[in-house]
């Protein structure tokens, strides 16, 4: 079974953003010790407890301190920017890095209306142009665009990703004959019926396949227990997000004594329907029943917890599970 990391280098309680994005390289480090085939970094602005606010810089820091992983973006947030400008970047990262870089794009504002009228104008004008967009980007990184080449030109182009969270995304990719990751941890909707309905859609460009990943949410520990304290403290942070907070992840004891309203209580046990929660066994089992029911290629999990260590650690649980 492959899988991937998706990090957002979320900051903690007592931690700096360095802190914290040194954190997420050292879990990079681990995905390319365990076999992880890819590490890939958010786009978030405007968020004091997300670090990465740009991941095509992160990548080079990521990409510098490992030598097998994959390394990308999940997910450039193509609407504010000029794909030639992001082609330039990611030709960059792949003359760097080699055969190791991909383009994971998205269309989400990722932050505030504040954030996204800071970045550019227009966003929703530019969002409406997403299909030229993308056929934009894809010319220059296949340079054949014959207006003007991306360079540096690497020996290896980039792979270009489409991710979303909805039917009409998957459609999307379909028809680009791009690679796709839908975000079931984002979703509500039925990830096998929207896998299904991309590779039944998919549109071969050149020699392409259709090809899937899907990101889940898991958080792993040596027992249940554990795991179920570790994962609160997301739960929690969640909850206050909700609430039009923006702080730090709490630790498991500021979460433990998080007073929780009806609402609250309601909201928490429906997010953790969404994880994966568990120790290696449990969580090795739950990931091969949703591989057995999606056909997904591969798993993008995302992790997210007060200590860097813990967080880890549920990586290296879940390599070691599902390698046995």
């Amino acid at each position: 079974m492959k899988l991937s990391i998706l990090d957002q280098a979320p900051v903690a309680e007592g931690q700096t953003p360095k802190e914290a994005l040194e954190a997420s390289m050292k879990l990079a480090q681990t995905g390319d010790a365990y076999g992880y085939t890819r590490f890939w970094a958010a786009e978030h602005h405007a968020w004091s407890s997300l670090a990465s606010s740009s991941p095509e810089v992160f990548l080079g820091y990521i990409g510098a301190h490992t030598s097998r992983i994959r390394i990308g973006s999940g997910a450039v947030l193509l609407p504010y920017y000029k794909p030639y400008k992001v082609a330039e970047n990611f030709n960059m990262l792949a003359t760097l890095f080699g055969d190791r870089v991909d383009i994971g794009i998205g269309r989400a504002p990722g932050g505030s209306a504040e954030a996204s009228e800071a970045l550019s104008d227009g966003f929703l004008q530019q969002v409406f142009r997403m299909p030229e967009l993308v056929d934009e980007l894809v010319g220059y990184v296949e340079n054949t665009d014959a207006r003007v080449a991306a360079h540096p030109l690497p020996l290896y182009s980039p792979e270009i990703w489409m991710l979303g969270t909805s039917r009409k995304s998957a459609a999307f990719a379909a028809e680009k004959g791009l690679l796709y990751c839908f975000g079931q941890f984002m979703s509500d909707e039925d990830g096998a019926e929207i896998l299904d309905a991309y590779r039944e859609q998919y549109i071969p460009r050149q020699d392409s396949r259709p090809y899937t990943i899907m990101g889940v949410s898991v958080v792993c520990a040596r027992t249940t227990e554990a795991a179920h304290d570790i994962a609160l403290s997301w739960l929690i942070w969640q909850v206050q997000q909700s609430h039009g907070g923006d702080g730090a992840i709490p630790s498991i004891e500021a979460a433990k004594a998080y007073e929780l309203t009806a609402e609250d209580k309601k909201k928490l046990q429906s997010m953790k329907e969404k994880m994966i929660i568990g120790n290696p066994e449990e969580v090795a089992d739950a990931l091969r029943a949703i591989q057995n029911r999606t056909d997904t290629d591969e798993f993008m999990i995302i992790t997210i917890t007060f200590s860097p260590e813990d967080k880890r650690k549920s990586y290296q649980y879940i390599a070691q599970a599902l390698n046995e």
